[in-house]
C-alpha cells in the first residue's frame, strides 16, 4: 500500500485546512487509517483515526471538537478536516495504514502502522 498525504499549507490561526490521504493497493481499502503529526524537536504524535469501514472514529484530546477523520473508500482517500486551527497544531502531518482488529489504544501507537505516507507541512500563523 502507498499513501500519499497532501492538503497542507499556511492557514491564519482560527482558520480551516482539510488534509487528504490518496491510498493505493488492493488491501487500501480494509486498512484502518489514522492522522498522525510531528512538530520540530517532538515525536509522532496521535491526531485522529478511523475503523477500515468508517464507522468508528477515533480522536486525540486536541483534536477532540474540531478535527474531523473521514474516508472514501470508494475512491480510497482518507480525510481530516481541521477547524479552529492554533498555533500548536503545526506540525507536519503523516497518514498511516494498519490491519487486523486494533484497539482504540493500539490505533494510537504510532509504531503499530504498518505503512506511511510522507507528510504535508501545515502552518499556523497567529
Amino acid at each position: 500500500v502507498q499513501l500519499q498525504a497532501s492538503g497542507g499549507g499556511l492557514v491564519q490561526a482560527g482558520g480551516s485546512l482539510k488534509l487528504s490521504c490518496a491510498a493505493a493497493g488492493r488491501a487500501a481499502s480494509s486498512a484502518h487509517m489514522g492522522w498522525f503529526r510531528q512538530a520540530p524537536g517532538k515525536e509522532r504524535e496521535f491526531v485522529a483515526a478511523i475503523s477500515w469501514n468508517g464507522e468508528a472514529t477515533f480522536y486525540a484530546d486536541s483534536a477532540e471538537g474540531r478535527f474531523t477523520i473521514s474516508r472514501d473508500n470508494a475512491h480510497n482517500t482518507l480525510y481530516l478536516q481541521m477547524s479552529s486551527l492554533k498555533p500548536e497544531d503545526a506540525a507536519v502531518y503523516y497518514c498511516g495504514a494498519l490491519w487486523g482488529k486494533p484497539t482504540a489504544r493500539v490505533l494510537g501507537i504510532a509504531s503499530k502502522y504498518s505503512y506511511w505516507g510522507p507528510g504535508t507541512l501545515v502552518t499556523v500563523s497567529s
